[in-house]
C-alpha cells in the first residue's frame, strides 16, 4: 500500500496553477509563508562552479523524492536540492512506519521509493514545474534569486553504480531532453503557453554521494574516482558521525548531552571507516578532481546509526538512524576537526539538526549549502524554511553584511585573523580590506571578487574553532530539551470531524494528506431491504456531521511514514482513518485490502465513483436523473430525495442496501471530485461527467 505513485505531470501543472489562482498557494502552501529573496542583500553561494541563489536546500531524503517536494522546497527559499538518493536496488520494501519524530528524529527510510526512471521523471517534473512558476509572474521573486541547483544522489556501491541503470539515470539528468520533451507535450492546453519555455535539459553535473553505514573507504574511493573521470561530475563525499572514534561520539552524546538511552553499536565503528582512512582519501580524492579539472568537497553528515529500542518502528529494524538537535553538535564537531587537518582547502556542506535557530551560525560557517530535513518534518513543514531567512537577513543588516561572503567574515570577530591568513592579497589590498572591515564599507570592494571569497573561506575556518565549543554546550541540543513528545489528547479519530487542528497537511513531506469542505448536518442513517416484490425501510440512527473542514488521504503520495501520526493530536493516523483516495480506479482495485475512493469513466462516458468501505465495495453513477448505486449482493437505480417509493433493480435476499454508504459517497462525490476548489483528484480524473449527456 505504501507503494508512492507518480503523479501525471500534466495534471501537475493544473493543480499547481490553478491552485495558485484560486487560493494564492501551491501544494497547500500559502505564497506568503514562502521566502523569495531580498533586494538589499544578496545570498548567493559558490557551489561546484555554480552560483544558487541561496545556501538553504533540502537534505536528500523525503523532501526531495518527488516533483511536489522539489516545488515546495523552492518555495520555501531553497536553492540547492540535494536529491533523493538513489540506487540500483530500486524495489525495495521499507518498513511502515519509517520516520519517527516524537522527540529527535530517527528514521529507517534509507532508500529511494520510486522505480530509477520515476525519480528522473519526477526530477526533471520538479524542474519544469519550478520553471513555469517562475515564469508565471504570480510570485514575489526578488532579482536575481531565481539560480537553483539541482545535486544528484546515489549510492552504495560501484558495482550498482556502475550498472546501466543507474549509469542512464546519472547521464538522464546531465541530458534530460527526451523526458523535457515529453513532459513538455502533456503541458494541459490551458497553460499551451508554457510548452514552448526554453526548461533546461542539463539538470545536474554535481553529485553528492551516500556512503551510507559500512560502505569500506577503499570502496568510497574507488566510487568518486570513477563518478569523477567517467561522468565528469562535481563530487561532495557525505561522511559517517563514526569518525569522531566511540569515545568521543558517546562522550557526547551520552555526558555532554544527556542522551543515555541512545545506544551506537560497536559493530558501527567497527564497519564504517576511521578517521586517518578518511584522511587519506579524502586528500587523494582532492588531488584527483583538481588534475581533472573538478571541484570536491566533503559533506556533514550522515545520520548515526543506533539501535532499535523504541516501540515506533516493526521490531524486525534492529538499527535506525538518528538525526535532529544530538546530531547537529556530533556533525558541528566532525566539520571542526576536519578544518583542523584540511584548513579551507575542501568546501563543506552541512546537514544535521539545521533549524531557524542555527541557520544563521551555519552560514556564518561557511558551509555550502546548509541542507535540512528532521525540522520541516515538524508542524508548519516547508512553511518553516522560509523563516529561516528571518534572523540571517537580521544579523548580516546589523553587521552591514550585503553578501554571504561578507557576512562570514564580520559573522563572529574572526575577519581580522582570517584577512591574516588569507594568501596572496598584497599590503595595500590587506590594508583597504583591514579599514573596510573596521569602518564598516565594503569588502568587496576592498578585496575584490577573489579576494574575498578567499578571505570568507579561511575566516570560516576560525569561525568554526569559535562557534563549536558554544554550540556543543548549548543545552537546547540536550536531552531535556528534546524529550517531550508532541501531546496527544486520548480521543480517537473517525472518519469525519477531528479537532481540525490542520497539522497533518503541512507536516507531510509528500502533501499527501489535503483538506475538503462538507456541509455540517445531521444525516439519518437509513437502510433498504428488498422482501418479495416490495422494498421495505428502517433507521439506525443518525451519521453527524459537526464541523465544515474535513481531512483526506491521496493515497498515491503516501508512503505510510507515520509522520502524521506523530504530530495529530488524536490517536490513529490522519493517513489510515482519514478517507483515502487513490489516483486510479486500477490503484484502487489493486490496494483492494484498504478502504477507500477513486473514480473511473464508464463505456457510456459517465463517471464512476467507486468506494469502499470496511472491506466491502461499492460504486455510484448518475443516470437520468437517478442514482445507480451497486454493492455485494445488489445493483438499484433511486432518486436520492424519495429512495423508497424510486428503487428499482436487483437486490439479493436479506442484503441491505444501505443509504447511508450511498450518502457518503454523494458526500464527498461533491466536496472532492465536483469542488470548484482544485485538488489531486479533480485535476487529473477521468474527464467524463456525471452523466454523459451533461
Amino acid at each position: 500500500m505504501a507503494d508512492l505513485r507518480p503523479y501525471p505531470f500534466g495534471a501537475l501543472v493544473r493543480r499547481a496553477l490553478r491552485e495558485l489562482d484560486e487560493r494564492n498557494a501551491i501544494f497547500d502552501l500559502p505564497v506568503d509563508k514562502g521566502f523569495y529573496g531580498s533586494a538589499a542583500h544578496d545570498l548567493s553561494i559558490p557551489f561546484h562552479g555554480h552560483r544558487p541563489a541561496s545556501p538553504l536546500g533540502p537534505a536528500a531524503g523525503p523532501h526531495t523524492q518527488m516533483a511536489q517536494n522539489l516545488v515546495l522546497s523552492w518555495l520555501g527559499g531553497c536553492r540547492v536540492m540535494e536529491l533523493k538518493t538513489v540506487q540500483i536496488r530500486d524495489d525495495l520494501q521499507i518498513p511502515r512506519p519509517c520516520i519517527d519524530m516524537q522527540t529527535v528524529g530517527y528514521n529507517v527510510e534509507w532508500s529511494q521509493e520510486l522505480r530509477l526512471e520515476e525519480s528522473l521523471d519526477e526530477y526533471v517534473k520538479g524542474a519544469m514545474l519550478i520553471r513555469i512558476l517562475q515564469e508565471s509572474g504570480r510570485l514575489p521573486l526578488g532579482a536575481g534569486f531565481e539560480s537553483v541547483v539541482f545535486d544528484m544522489s546515489v549510492g552504495y556501491d560501484l558495482e550498482g553504480i556502475r550498472s546501466p541503470k543507474v549509469q542512464a539515470f546519472i547521464e538522464g539528468l546531465q541530458s534530460a531532453g527526451p523526458v523535457v520533451d515529453r513532459l513538455r507535450a502533456e503541458i494541459p492546453a490551458e497553460y499551451a503557453r508554457y510548452r514552448d519555455l526554453d526548461f533546461a535539459t542539463r539538470l545536474s553535473d554535481t553529485l553528492t554521494l551516500s556512503t551510507f553505514h559500512g560502505c569500506p573507504p577503499g570502496e568510497i574511493e574507488k566510487i568518486l574516482d570513477y563518478l569523477l573521470e567517467h561522468n565528469g561530475l562535481h563530487c561532495n563525499v557525505k561522511l559517517n558521525p563514526m569518525l569522531l572514534g566511540p569515545a568521543r561520539l558517546r562522550g557526547l552524546l551520552h555526558e555532554q548531552m544527556g542522551y543515555r538511552d541512545i545506544h551506537v553499536p560497536d559493530s558501527a565503528f567497527e564497519r564504517d571507516a576511521r578517521w586517518e582512512q578518511m584522511e587519506g582519501f579524502v586528500g587523494r580524492l582532492g588531488d584527483k578532481a583538481k588534475a581533472l579539472g573538478r571541484s570536491f568537497g566533503v559533506k556533514f553528515s550522515n545520520t548515526l546509526i543506533v539501535e532499535n529500542r523504541r516501540n515506533f518502528f516493526p521490531k524486525s529494524e534492529k538499527e535506525m538512524y538518528l538525526s535532529g538537535a544530538p546530531l547537529h553538535v556530533l556533525a558541528l564537531n566532525l566539520v571542526d576537526a576536519f578544518r583542523k587537518v584540511f584548513g579551507a582547502r575542501f568546501p563543506v556542506s552541512f546537514s544535521a539538526g539545521v533549524d531557524r535557530g542555527n541557520f544563521a551560525d551555519c552560514v556564518a560557517l561557511g558551509l555550502t549549502p546548509v541542507t535540512v530535513c528532521s525540522d520541516l518534518l515538524a508542524p508548519g513543514g516547508y512553511a518553516r524554511a522560509g523563516r529561516y531567512f528571518d534572523p540571517l537577513l537580521a544579523r548580516m543588516q546589523e553587521l552591514g553584511a550585503t553578501s554571504i561572503a561578507e557576512y562570514v567574515v564580520r559573522a563572529f570577530g574572526c575577519g581580522e585573523d582570517g584577512l591574516a591568513a588569507t594568501a596572496g592579497l598584497d599590503s595595500q589590498t590587506r590594508e583597504r580590506c583591514l579599514a573596510a572591515l573596521r569602518d564598516g564599507g565594503s569588502l568587496k570592494a576592498a578585496a575584490g571578487e577573489a579576494g574575498l571569497a578567499a578571505w570568507a573561506a579561511e575566516t570560516a575556518v576560525l569561525n568554526t574553532t569559535h562557534h563549536v565549543p558554544r554550540a556543543t554546550a548549548d543545552p537546547r541540543y540536550g536531552f531535556p530539551e528534546n524529550s517531550r513528545p508532541p501531546r496527544k489528547v486520548g480521543s480517537r479519530l473517525v472518519l469525519f470531524d477531528c479537532l481540525t487542528c490542520s497539522k497533518c497537511v503541512p507536516v507531510c513531506p509528500n502533501d499527501a494528506n489535503f483538506t475538503y469542505v462538507l456541509p455540517a448536518a445531521s444525516y439519518e442513517i437509513v437502510k433498504l431491504r428488498k422482501e418479495g416484490d416490495a422494498w421495505t425501510s428502517r433507521s439506525e440512527g443518525t451519521l453527524k456531521i459537526a464541523k465544515k473542514m474535513q481531512y483526506a488521504n491521496f493515497a498515491d503520495f503516501c508512503n505510510e511514514c507515520g509522520n502524521c501520526d506523530v504530530f495529530c493530536p488524536e490517536d490513529g493516523g490522519p493517513y489510515a482513518i482519514k478517507p483515502r483516495f487513490f489516483g486510479s480506479a486500477a490503484e484502487w482495485r489493486r490496494f483492494a485490502q484498504h478502504d477507500g475512493f477513486a473514480a473511473e469513466s464508464t463505456p457510456e462516458g459517465r463517471r464512476r465513483l467507486l468506494g469502499r468501505f470496511e472491506g466491502r465495495d461499492y460504486s455510484l453513477e448518475h443516470v437520468d436523473g437517478r442514482v445507480r448505486f451497486q454493492g455485494a449482493g445488489f445493483d438499484v437505480l433511486l432518486a436520492v430525495d424519495d429512495p423508497l417509493t424510486s428503487i428499482s433493480g436487483h437486490a439479493d435476499p436479506g442484503v441491505d442496501v444501505d443509504l447511508t454508504l450511498l450518502r457518503i459517497l454523494l458526500l464527498i462525490e461533491q466536496a472532492v471530485f465536483d469542488s470548484p476548489a482544485v485538488n489531486y483528484l479533480n485535476a487529473a480524473t477521468p474527464a467524463a461527467s456525471r452523466e454523459a449527456s451533461a
